[in-house]
């Protein structure tokens, strides 16, 4: 069989409208030959009913006391519930399908409630079902343990459980469907002249997704590059192709990968810089700042490390603790809330001079500071006050011409 992978997310299922789009596209798929498993998110979004907040907030709301092990059973409705709507949709069409949950699917699961990680999938179930003419719809998100007990798999799990379920089928292909066209260049809600990417390296998706980038999961990536299964990103509102996610070797004719140093920009917001000197003869000091973060789980980025002190950043919401935290063990912190991170990721600039250069030079050019610097052989990641945020991935956008 040639199998085809579709994960389509909350977006996608939350309207009469969305979900006849699904249709379409699922029955398009059929026509041109492939066995076509789907997966499923959750309806719609926060304040929608069967939506994964949604389900949160009745817990919230009652006494928020509920165990781990109980909190997954809850939060598996939200797919078992889209999956049973589109396999009625799906037969009601003369399309015949079943609907799976994770774990009738084969997906199994650490127990790790709420961020399990996947051990294991059989597929002897799912095959026979494709074989049989079924379009076989799967919930994301989701699994079983060993003892028989539901977990889900956290936060964009839904896009790990299509690239794990494609890899373990030997798919030819695993189609991510959002509510944008493909992988655009940077946020278009701040970039007016972001757009779409027609081809992108694992890496460099990998990386956008790990800095802010939102349609696709960064451990789906990762899965999907183990597997050498190529990816599309695409909108369940148009037929366009989307952004194809390859490797260089795999990338031929009109989606070859294109010579640019950078491919894109991405940012996460909402964020502290701290900085903490270290006391004369003090030697000891980034061990017990960063142990001290680790024992209060408060998750660290951005950490440059020099004899003389340690500076790093958290979450906003996360930063009256840690100072908190920090003056209780005797130091004296220097804290600038309200910061952004900004990436600018590109598989080319490695070993190529100047990219830095142009980096200063655009926010220069804006009078935007910088705050603080960081590189890798894909990424140079620089830190600004939020309020310039904005100007700054425009400026960036222009300087490397990403709007051509």
């Amino acid at each position: 069989m040639r199998i085809l992978v579709q994960k389509f997310g909350g977006t996608s299922l939350s309207t009469d409208h969305a979900r006849e789009r699904v249709i379409q596209h699922i029955a398009r798929e059929r026509e041109s030959g492939y066995a076509v498993v789907v997966v499923v998110s959750a309806m719609g979004r926060r304040g929608e009913p069967y939506a994964t907040d949604t389900l949160l907030s009745l817990i919230h709301d009652n006494g928020n006391s509920l165990p781990p092990r109980e909190m997954d059973m809850l939060l598996a409705c939200g797919e078992i519930i889209s999956a049973a709507a589109l396999c009625s949709m799906l037969n009601a069409h003369g399309i015949p399908s079943a609907a799976l949950t994770g774990g009738s699917a084969g997906i199994r699961t650490d127990e790790q409630f709420g961020s399990a990680r996947i051990k294991s999938i059989g597929t002897e179930r799912l095959l026979g079902l494709l074989q049989e003419g079924n379009v076989v719809v799967v919930t994301g998100f989701q699994g079983v343990t060993a003892s028989g007990d539901m977990t889900t798999l956290g936060r964009g799990g839904s896009d790990t459980s299509a690239t794990a379920l494609g890899a373990a089928l030997q798919a030819e292909m695993i189609d991510i469907y959002t509510d944008v066209d493909g992988i655009l260049t940077a946020d278009p809600r701040i970039v007016s002249e972001a757009r779409p990417l027609d081809v992108v390296g694992y890496a460099e998706i990998g990386n956008m997704a790990r800095q802010g980038a939102k349609v696709i999961h960064p451990r789906a990536v990762e899965i999907a590059q183990q597997a050498h299964i190529p990816v599309r990103v695409r909108s369940t509102f148009s037929d366009g192709t989307g952004t194809l996610v390859t490797d260089q070797q795999s990338a031929r004719g009109e989606h070859a990968f294109k010579d640019r140093a950078v491919t894109g920009i991405a940012h996460v917001s909402g964020v502290t810089q701290i900085t903490v000197k270290a006391l004369d003869g003090q030697s000891d000091m980034q061990l017990q700042v960063f142990q001290t973060m680790a024992r209060h789980h408060i998750s660290v980025d951005f950490i440059n490390v020099t004899p003389s002190g340690a500076v790093y950043t958290v979450f906003d919401q996360d930063a009256p603790n840690a100072l908190k935290l920090l003056a209780e063990g005797g130091f004296t912190p220097h804290s600038v809330r309200g910061c952004a991170k900004i990436s600018v990721i590109g598989g080319g600039m490695n070993g190529q001079p100047g990219v830095m250069a142009r980096i200063v030079e655009a926010l220069t050019e804006q009078g935007i500071t910088i705050m603080q610097s960081a590189d890798s052989n894909t990424t140079i990641w620089v830190l600004v006050q939020e309020a310039d945020m904005a100007n700054a991935l425009r400026a960036l956008h222009t300087k490397f011409d990403l709007h051509r």
